[in-house]
């Protein structure tokens, strides 16, 4: 059996030249994921478009396998800011309110770079970063049970950790399938209505 590809970086880049090397990187297998497909990623390919020598790439990445576990790291955490900030926004809402934030939150999370959202999904086992996706899972999962268990009253009496992966798993799904399989049809109204029948799907779960 073949061994897998390094997918750890060989290190950091901590100063700004070697960041801006290290951007440039990223930035260059990203685009080629979207435009060429992954197996077009070669690391010579990736070098070229980034403007670096290939020796320059493998001062810091072993592998193409590594720099696509960049992008997922990448693009994972710019979906996560976003989640964490409405998260924290909604802290205070009742529930119709906070869950229609979220719903909406979670729709624009995956209209961040959804072309590249679909290729990287595709990528996330190759890479070994099931571990790293599970991790901002949990986190997710945690965030949203501390929500529901500080409006137990308004809720029906139903097992917190239960109703917490029923809605974030109904939400996460309506989102991804909406945005990765059905972008052509979601026009802003469409979106508004995508939100709306959600939000009254998930609260009438709820209550």
């Amino acid at each position: 059996m073949a061994s897998k590809p390094p997918t750890k970086p060989r290190k950091n880049a901590s100063q700004e030249r070697s960041r801006v090397t290290v951007d440039a990187l990223v930035e260059a297998t990203a685009r080629i994921l979207v435009k060429e497909g992954f197996e077009k990623a070669s690391t010579n390919r990736i070098a070229e478009v980034a403007g670096v020598s290939v020796g320059s790439l493998y001062q810091y990445f072993p592998s193409k396998e590594a720099l696509v576990a960049a992008v997922i790291d990448r693009h994972n955490e710019k979906i996560m800011q976003v989640v964490r900030a409405a998260l924290a926004e909604v802290a205070d809402f009742p529930i119709e309110k906070a869950v229609r934030k979220l719903v909406t939150v979670a729709v624009e999370a995956h209209r961040i770079d959804p072309k590249l959202h679909r290729v990287l999904a595709e990528q996330i086992p190759r890479t070994g970063q099931l571990a790293y996706v599970e991790a901002f899972n949990r986190e997710v999962h945690t965030l949203v049970r501390a929500y529901l268990e500080s409006r137990r009253k308004e809720m029906r009496r139903i097992d917190p950790g239960l109703a917490t992966f029923i809605c974030v798993s109904t939400i996460e799904a309506v989102a991804h399938n909406a945005v990765l399989n059905q972008a052509e049809l979601l026009s802003e109204k469409m979106v508004r209505t995508l939100v709306d029948e959600t939000t009254r799907m998930v609260v009438g779960y709820l209550r």
